[in-house]
């Protein structure tokens, strides 16, 4: 039994890649509130705040065999209306939290069998869209730090990340909130549908086990980052 730590799990993408891998391993689960998460077996609940400057991680002992850090934000306006402060609040929940937990729980890592860190990014990095700055700038980032991380832990700790579109998830449900939102939302793919949590979940436990993948940004978007 493998054992997988989660920041961010306790809805949408997160809590689907919690139930996902509680089914065969232990997962120690970071969020702000245990909600649907009390339900699931082999979970470890603790509360964290990752947005605070020195977030309340607890003790793990033992190794992780894998980090997956999920929390992110829609921040969608125009660049005229954002301040440089909603910049910083993107960059310390995307950016600052995953280096912050890595750190944390590097030693623990480092003895994990064929340990493996996924982050996350957005379609917005590579294709260019309206009123994602501030989003797009910190993802940008992270994927930056993706693969410097890579090279650096290479060949013992591998590193990559998923760069999702518009999914089905509370984060996203006011931009998802009526037929009409969803069908435009749908039409801009080439696939015409709209992601679901568990397709980005699938993506992540293929990138946990794929041991010889690192340094990647895996796109699953519906198509939009490559196809017109």
């Amino acid at each position: 039994m493998k054992h997988y730590l989660i920041v961010g799990a306790s809805s949408g993408i997160g809590f689907s890649l919690a139930s996902v891998l509680s089914n065969e391993n232990q997962v120690t689960a970071l969020s702000r509130t245990e909600k649907e998460l009390v339900n699931l077996h082999n979970i470890i609940f603790h509360e964290c705040d990752i947005s605070q400057d020195q977030p309340s991680f607890p003790v793990i002992e033992g190794p992780i065999d894998g980090i997956i850090y999920c929390p992110g934000t829609i921040n969608l306006k125009p660049f005229r209306a954002l301040k440089p402060e909603d910049y910083l609040t993107e960059w310390n929940i995307n950016v600052m939290g995953a280096i912050k937990t890595i750190r944390n729980y590097l030693p623990q890592l480092q003895q994990g069998k064929n340990p493996s860190i996924v982050l996350f990014s957005t379609v917005a990095v590579q294709t260019g869209m309206s009123f994602h700055a501030c989003i797009a700038a910190a993802k940008g980032a992270v994927e930056g730090l993706t693969k410097s991380l890579a090279a650096e832990f290479a060949p013992t700790i591998r590193v990559n990340a998923v760069a999702p579109s518009l999914t089905h998830t509370p984060l996203a449900d006011k931009l998802l909130n009526s037929e009409a939102k969803t069908a435009a939302a749908a039409e801009r793919h080439p696939l015409k549908k709209i992601g679901s949590a568990d397709d980005i979940s699938n993506a992540v436990v293929y990138l946990l086990n794929a041991e010889w993948v690192t340094g990647q940004i895996l796109h699953v978007d519906g198509g939009m980052s490559s196809i017109k």
